[in-house]
């Protein structure tokens, strides 16, 4: 650590998704294994607060308050300076901006810390943008892992961790708030070893058809383990669901949005293993240490694939994990620990966009090969189902 002195508050800054919050808990650990006596606050948006709440790393979350629909233009200024005003108040002597974009840059300097790092614009954003911070680090290296983009920020300035372990926090609480839906939803809970499925996404570009999906669920099925379907409460994305579900031939326990964050976590703990699309409990199932599948289109396994925690146990030292890349390859059928990441390998894949020809569809999720997804599930169900069913018989 150079060149920082008396750092008793810290505000680290992650205005992104539910997933992308999941992952800074390294770089949260890095900062508090570096000032251990710091108050540890995040910034979080309305909704993604749950990735880090119990999490003993974290003293203090944050949510931002975002604007009302309702309200008039007077109110929403006025709500934005007096939220602004009382994180000023606050008073940070640090802020790490995680998100990289222009509010989280503003938001930062807006609070009048002594220090604030940040990543390089590099040009990006508006003018003068890179004046806002005090401490920038320059952008990670090509298909770096999204954990590890969030501790780049902060390694140049000599703070870091040995430990790349991604916590998600589950107590009695949610373990109870599942069983009550289970409990009413399916007369008194999952009977035998279950798959978690999650097929959807409020992003429809990174799922698959219907019919695939449904076929590839049937033969999970077939193979004596529960389906359990789950999805967001997004109306679109319960939709999708229904359609799977009603697609399906084989019985399946449809949970569609009725679970919290938390408690998708509880249900992927308790599971065999996960399958499901590119999403936030992907992720959370990740975390808790359940194996994962997961078919990908348009993003990079490289840089959002399923994290490992026990894979990366074994990385000692920092020289070793500044090095490190899960997912080596640009796209096709990878693993990393337990979890196997489904892609196609078309030279546009991956592409990052929201489906191909602005169509909010990706060619590359419908046209996987659906023989490949089933043998690798089948692997997974002949490992990690039978060690269900071996815990559930004890």
């Amino acid at each position: 650590m150079r060149d920082f002195t008396d750092v008793k508050k810290i505000l680290v800054i992650k205005l992104r998704n539910i997933g992308d919050v999941l992952l800074t808990v390294p770089a949260l650990r890095a900062l508090k294994e570096t000032f251990p006596k710091a108050h540890l606050a995040v910034l979080v948006n309305p909704g993604t607060e749950d990735m880090l709440t119990k999490n003993p790393l974290v003293d203090e979350v944050i949510v931002l308050k975002r604007k009302e629909k309702k309200q008039g233009l007077g109110d929403k200024v006025r709500g934005g300076l007096g939220f602004m005003k009382n994180l000023r108040a606050k008073g940070f002597d640090m802020t790490v901006d995680l998100t990289g974009g222009d509010r989280a840059a503003l938001t930062g300097f807006a609070t009048g810390a002594k220090y604030r790092l940040g990543p390089d614009p590099e040009g990006k954003g508006f003018k003068g943008k890179r004046y806002l911070y005090t401490h920038k680090s320059p952008g990670p290296a090509a298909m770096t892992h999204t954990v590890l983009s969030n501790l780049a920020v902060l390694r140049p300035f000599g703070i870091d961790t040995r430990d790349l372990t991604v916590d998600f926090f589950i107590d009695s609480e949610d373990e109870a708030a599942v069983d009550k839906v289970l409990g009413t939803s399916i007369n008194k809970g999952i009977k035998k070893p279950f798959v978690h499925v999650h097929p959807v996404s409020r992003w429809l570009f990174k799922c698959p058809q219907s019919f695939l999906m449904a076929s590839i669920l049937d033969h999970i099925a077939e193979s004596g383990l529960q389906v359990v379907l789950t999805s967001g409460p997004e109306r679109r994305e319960a939709a999708l669901l229904k359609e799977i579900a009603d697609l399906m031939k084989r019985p399946m326990i449809l949970l569609s949005g009725n679970l919290s964050l938390k408690g998708l976590g509880v249900l992927s703990k308790r599971a065999a293993f996960f399958f499901g699309v590119d999403s936030a409990p992907m992720h959370i199932a990740a975390a808790v240490g359940t194996p994962v599948v997961a078919l990908f289109g348009p993003s990079g396994a490289f840089d959002w694939g399923p994290w490992d925690n026990e894979a990366v146990k074994s990385l000692s030292s920092n020289s070793a994990n500044t090095l490190f890349t899960p997912y080596k390859k640009r796209n096709g059928v990878q693993s990393f620990g337990t979890n196997t990441v489904i892609q196609d390998t078309r030279d546009c894949v991956p592409c990052g966009k929201d489906g191909c020809n602005g169509s909010k569809k990706s060619e590359c999720l419908d046209e996987l090969d659906q023989k490949l997804i089933e043998k690798i599930l089948d692997e997974y169900t002949i490992k990690y189902g039978r060690e269900a069913a071996a815990y559930t018989e004890q």
